[in-house]
């Protein structure tokens, strides 16, 4: 269960100009970044739970890497326990 990606010309363009919202710093992404993926998972609205979390995400590929690596290996974990 991955996020909707924009257009490449879109996500360029949104990294190089940065958020127009709140954003959070690396550390506290590190931080809730447990705590969104189980958001995303259970379908509740991490976005709104988790302000600036996605405008981070958007713009750090370091951050997006550990997010995108975390959400498919609990995913996976959830889909073998069933």
């Amino acid at each position: 269960m991955t996020r909707p990606h924009p257009p490449h010309h879109e996500h360029s363009l949104t990294r190089l100009l940065g958020p127009v919202g709140p954003e959070l710093t690396c550390e506290r992404c590190f931080e809730e970044l447990d705590h969104y993926v189980e958001l995303e998972l259970a379908g509740a609205p991490a976005d709104e739970r988790v302000a600036g979390m996605r405008a981070h995400l958007e713009g750090c590929p370091a951050c997006d890497e550990d997010h995108e690596s975390l959400l498919a290996f609990v995913a996976s974990e959830l889909a073998a326990g069933d």
